[in-house]
């Protein structure tokens, strides 16, 4: 959720659901950037355990390898730290419908749509979720560790993430950075595709540094695993798309429905934010959003030879296209 876009709507809209959600989002936002401290002052504070201080170092580290080595902005993002004393920045909640692959659209004058809702109390987030649910929409709900303001807070280090091995951390952090490099309106699988490839590559290049060998093979097992849930959700798109397209009874839908999600479960289980979600479209949809055009992105970056720069030119020039336009590019 790109909070500093919901923060600038507000008051544009009326009714009391519209009022609420506006006024989570804002007490939420000024919440965690009032709980943001200094890293070089928590670096000094005696009380704070040096097992903190020791990723906040590795944080930090890392956010400068983002801006000299990657070209990621500069900003004071990451420069402080806040504990949250709860599992994650907040909750998003994605609803499809029954029979359907593409998420519901949440629309707002100034942010344009956004293909979730987020709530930074898990509460309000499951209050919406069995509203969408009573409405017949296929709903999950998970939790998110970090999020960009787009440079409009500077975005602080959190305790939901900053405990990460470093890779992870890693591509978490220049994941979100390179949201600062190019964002579009109503299109959120190109911002988050855009971003997936940043972070993958930026490890790529952090990694194949000195003394990260350890590091190296943790980041292999991770990738197998992505590469491998990947090949599962497409050939799940591709499987469900063809049933929903079937002149079948809706019970019957369901039953083919839940066999072929199945195979989702084990995975869930195991993946941090989406431990108790059930397998449903919802789910995929989540998914697609990050990763439906990471192979276009990805054809981008190697056209400018790897060079990052280049390639952040290429797509701040595709974010100024007309919806139509830049997709059409991007098959």
């Amino acid at each position: 959720m790109r909070v500093f876009l919901i923060l600038l709507s507000a008051g544009t809209l009326a009714g009391c659901e519209t009022l609420a959600y506006y006024g989570q989002a804002a007490g939420g936002q000024f919440a965690l950037s009032a709980a943001a401290r200094p890293v070089l002052q928590v670096l000094d504070d005696p009380d704070v355990a040096p097992v903190l201080k020791a990723r906040l170092r590795a944080a930090i580290e890392l956010r400068d390898y983002a801006t000299r080595v990657l070209a990621l902005p500069e900003g004071g993002a990451y420069r402080s730290y806040a504990d949250l004393e709860r599992p994650y920045a907040l909750w998003n909640v994605v609803a499809t419908p029954e029979f359907a692959l593409e998420p519901v659209q949440s629309c707002f004058p100034v942010a344009g749509c956004v293909a979730y809702r987020g709530y930074y109390d898990r509460e309000d987030a499951q209050r919406h979720a069995a509203e969408r649910r009573a409405a017949g929409y296929d709903v999950v709900v998970y939790g998110v560790p970090a999020y960009s303001t787009l440079g409009w807070f500077d975005d602080p280090l959190l305790s939901t993430f900053v405990d990460y091995p470093d890779a992870e951390l890693a591509r978490l952090m220049f994941h979100e950075l390179a949201h600062q490099v190019a964002y579009v309106q109503d299109d959120s699988t190109f911002n988050e595709s855009f971003a997936v490839v940043v972070e993958r590559e930026g490890v790529r290049r952090w990694l194949a540094g000195a003394g990260r060998e350890a590091a190296r093979a943790e980041r292999v097992a991770a990738d197998a695993r992505r590469r491998e849930l990947e090949a599962l959700t497409m050939a799940l798109r591709a499987q469900l798309t063809a049933l929903y397209a079937l002149p079948l009874a809706p019970e019957e839908m369901r039953h083919r429905k839940r066999e072929a999600l199945e195979a989702l479960r084990p995975w869930l289980a195991r993946m941090r934010g989406f431990e108790s979600a059930e397998p449903g479209n919802a789910v995929l949809a989540s998914f697609a959003t990050y990763t439906q055009k990471v192979p276009a992105f990805e054809r981008l970056l190697a056209e400018a030879g790897g060079d990052l720069e280049r390639f952040y030119a290429r797509v701040r020039g595709l974010a100024r296209l007309a919806r139509a336009e830049r997709d059409a590019l991007l098959r």
